[in-house]
């Protein structure tokens, strides 16, 4: 009986394995920024670009990911790409310059990535039926959620203690344990056609994608209208724009692709009568299209989050990067925790009433977080907040996949966990985008606004301080501060100074949280027209949106 339990388990233990290296390499960069430009003599723009190409490449190719599963194989994909998952680590372990870390780190990673993650989640449909699935996804969604956040953890210990570069070496032991362990997991495929690949839907899904992520992530650096600074790409500059910013034609253009991206699907499914890349049928199932909504939505609101709590702890309360996550530690334990005891709560309860109490207790958790900000607070004031965030994480993040992925024809398992994986990925790159804007933007004109007011700084040198003002705004992401102030001024304006940055940087962290509520709003009123019962199955019927 011991030995037939843990044959039964070992596939979600692999599965979750290879989905934790996943979510942490998405975090760990965020604490060894300054080890990394040290070493390879860099700025923080470079890292940055670093760790947005990863998460451009992986919301590019998760469809085409997931399609790929679903006609070679899942389980082949899988091992696929936990090899190039662990090439890309290598390479960026033995990275010496900004080039090859994006080779490495970005693009072979990020392709690796694309190939495992719906593989683990289509997979994990097949391999489980009924109440294990629902304590499967449980786990599941659980390892998801808390590896975003014990990725400052363990990468500011790896960090501190020894090197960077060792946070993607045991990328290449874990590989290695994954390939083995997959060697349990039962093969899954669509057999039902022939194997084709949609080279056009591939590109023109990969590029419009990139586009539309590219011009929301650079909006806060280049502006969404005018150009806050000229825009070159190498060699090239887009100086035939004028004062325009590159921001909106690069969505609109990726938007005009996705479109046509849209009308080539269905005239090669239903003219050519050839496998599309993402069949539009898909998107009839209103049950999957609002389950995959939310789960977007959820993880805007945790990586918005988590991108500006770590620039609260270290600007305004000194923490380490290490310090900082252990400070979060209380939301990932409780995540865990809860993820796993869902399953049995979600016998007495339906999923759709889970997921509606799970939205507001995240409503309620941004505004204890919201109460807990303060200049003299200790980090541990926010672990109410985190608390009650890691109880509707964990409650929300697994019954919503398995909502969502249950609504759907076992054949599309695949197909569906990439369309669910990409509006994750998207979720979490808009959470950075969007939450990091209004941080930004209110933490500018709340500087900006203290220097004009406050009476110890010179009548004379406010001009040229607001100026410096709204230039080094952003420094503060990575607990910086003002880096210079103009020369014959008195030598109290440092402190003056420094407490208008840290008031500023309070109110501004104070606001974001609190527009995470909206996020929250907007998913509650998705949840609405859920079905109200019983986990669904992959029977081979028709999709409904009722």
């Amino acid at each position: 009986m011991l030995q037939t339990g843990f044959r039964k388990w070992a596939p979600l233990l692999v599965l979750s394995f290879a989905l934790l290296i996943i979510i942490l390499d998405t975090t760990i960069l965020n604490v060894s920024l300054r080890a990394i430009m040290g070493d390879l003599n860099t700025d923080i723009q470079s890292i940055q670009w670093v760790i947005t190409a990863y998460s451009l490449v992986l919301a590019a190719f998760t469809i085409t990911g997931g399609r790929l599963g679903d006609l070679f194989g899942r389980k082949r994909m899988f091992i696929t790409g936990a090899l190039i998952f662990a090439l890309g680590s290598f390479i960026t372990s033995i990275s010496t310059s900004v080039g090859m870390m994006v080779i490495g780190e970005a693009i072979i990673e990020g392709i690796g990535a694309a190939l495992m993650m719906p593989a683990t989640a289509s997979l994990l449909v097949s391999n489980y039926q009924g109440r294990d699935r629902q304590i499967g996804f449980g786990i599941w969604g659980g390892v998801a959620s808390a590896g975003a956040a014990l990725g400052p953890v363990f990468g500011g210990f790896l960090t501190t203690y020894y090197s960077w570069r060792w946070a993607f070496r045991i990328n290449l032991f874990v590989a290695a344990v994954v390939i083995l362990g997959s060697l349990i997991i039962h093969e899954a495929r669509d057999t039902s056609r022939k194997p084709q690949l949609d080279f056009l839907g591939i590109l023109l899904s990969s590029l419009g994608m990139l586009l539309v992520v590219f011009g929301v992530i650079e909006s806060s650096s280049h502006g969404w209208l005018y150009a806050k600074e000229p825009f070159a790409l190498g060699s090239f500059s887009f100086a035939f724009l004028g004062q325009y910013s590159i921001v909106l034609p690069s969505i609109v253009l990726g938007l005009g692709l996705l479109g046509l991206f849209a009308l080539w699907q269905y005239y090669r499914e239903h003219r050519l009568q050839k496998t599309p890349l993402v069949s539009l049928s898909l998107f009839q199932n209103g049950v999957f299209v609002r389950g995959a909504l939310i789960i977007g939505l959820l993880s805007l609101a945790q990586v918005g989050m988590s991108f500006v709590l770590p620039v609260f702890f270290q600007s305004v309360l000194g923490l380490s990067a290490v310090a900082t996550g252990i400070a979060m530690l209380p939301m990932s334990l409780t995540l865990l925790v809860v993820s796993a005891f869902s399953a049995y709560i979600i016998q007495f309860v339906t999923p759709k009433r889970l997921i509606q109490v799970a939205v507001l207790i995240n409503a309620c958790a941004f505004w204890v977080l919201s109460l807990g900000i303060g200049s003299g607070t200790s980090p541990w004031a926010l672990t109410p907040g985190f608390i009650l965030f890691g109880i509707g994480m964990g409650l929300i993040m697994s019954q919503a996949n398995n909502i969502t992925l249950s609504a759907v024809p076992l054949a599309q398992a695949g197909e569906a966990s990439g369309v669910n994986g990409t509006l994750r990925q998207l979720g979490a790159t808009l959470g950075s985008a969007v939450m990091g804007a209004i941080l930004l933007s209110t933490l500018s004109t709340n500087l900006v606004a203290g220097v004009v007011a406050s009476p110890a700084i010179p009548q004379e040198a406010k001009p040229a301080l607001v100026q410096q003002v709204q230039t080094q705004t952003s420094t503060l992401e990575f607990g910086g501060s003002l880096q210079e102030a103009p020369s014959a001024t008195p030598s109290t304006l440092g402190v003056a100074l420094a407490g208008i940055v840290r008031t500023a940087t309070i109110e501004a962290s104070r606001l974001t949280l609190l527009s995470g509520i909206i996020v929250m709003v907007l998913a509650f009123f998705l949840t609405l027209r859920l079905p109200n019962t019983q986990l669904l199955s992959n029977e081979p019927k028709p999709a409904s949106g009722h």
